[in-house]
């Protein structure tokens, strides 16, 4: 499985199944020293900018996430 039909896989799950993998993620970014972190963090940064620019991402503003957030914490 390579990392498009992992992430393809990923958004179908509902979202609090999301929201705790991605807790589990950033936890488990812990690990790694703040050098690492920052590259990771770079590399991901830049592919999700090229994903943006290419127009195969639809943004959502950030109105919408908070609206999404209070939603899911009630």
């Amino acid at each position: 499985m390579n990392l498009a039909q992992l992430e393809s896989e990923i958004f179908s799950l509902p979202i609090q199944d999301r929201a705790v993998l991605v807790q589990r993620l950033l936890l488990s970014l812990e690990e790694i020293s703040e050098p690492e972190f920052d590259r990771l963090w770079g590399e991901v940064s830049a592919h999700r900018a090229a994903e943006f620019d290419a127009g195969r991402v639809q943004t959502i503003s950030g109105e919408e996430v908070a609206k999404k957030v209070r939603a899911l914490l009630r």
